[in-house]
């Protein structure tokens, strides 16, 4: 994922819905992304991603919430946006999935030229638009797919 996402993620503010135990994030952070809100609803996940942020010397550029993914969407005032870069990896099968679609567009948020990033099975379908955004790519690895939107009213470079 980060090969495709390249050059957007340094210097740039990352959301990492569902974080578990923070890989993502921390991975977002150790290729330079400036601040990374980790949203986990699981205190032991927490737990060990706090662990892992302390063990990379990362914890204070992240920002870690324990709530739910739908519920933080819905907090604009825990936002430490807008987000250059939203990745959701919700239990696969979750029709939470297209709800993180539709909330992940709304007004300060996400920047202009933000991407939101959905991995789930590779069975998965998912809409090729849905309000203000639109599918620009589907990576596919095994059994595990990378969905990439973006706004559909805005140029958006080539992945």
């Amino acid at each position: 994922m980060f090969s495709i996402l390249g050059a957007r993620v340094p210097g740039g503010r990352f959301l990492d819905l569902y974080a578990g135990t923070g890989a993502v994030g921390i991975e977002a952070l150790s290729r330079g992304a400036d601040l990374v809100t980790f949203v986990e609803l699981d205190s032991k996940a927490v737990q060990l991603m706090r662990k892992n942020l302390t063990s990379c010397q990362l914890l204070n550029q992240a920002d870690v919430r324990i709530i739910s993914a739908n519920v933080f969407l819905q907090r604009t005032d825990w936002w430490q946006g807008p987000y250059d870069l939203l990745f959701a990896d919700p239990p696969y099968t979750d029709p939470e999935q297209l709800e993180i679609l539709r909330d992940a567009w709304q007004p300060g948020l996400l920047t202009d030229q933000a991407l939101v990033i959905i991995e789930q099975d590779a069975r998965t379908k998912l809409p090729d638009s849905i309000d203000h955004a639109k599918l620009i790519r589907r990576y596919a690895y095994g059994d595990t797919a990378l969905f990439i939107y973006g706004r559909s009213n805005s140029e958006t470079v080539a992945l």
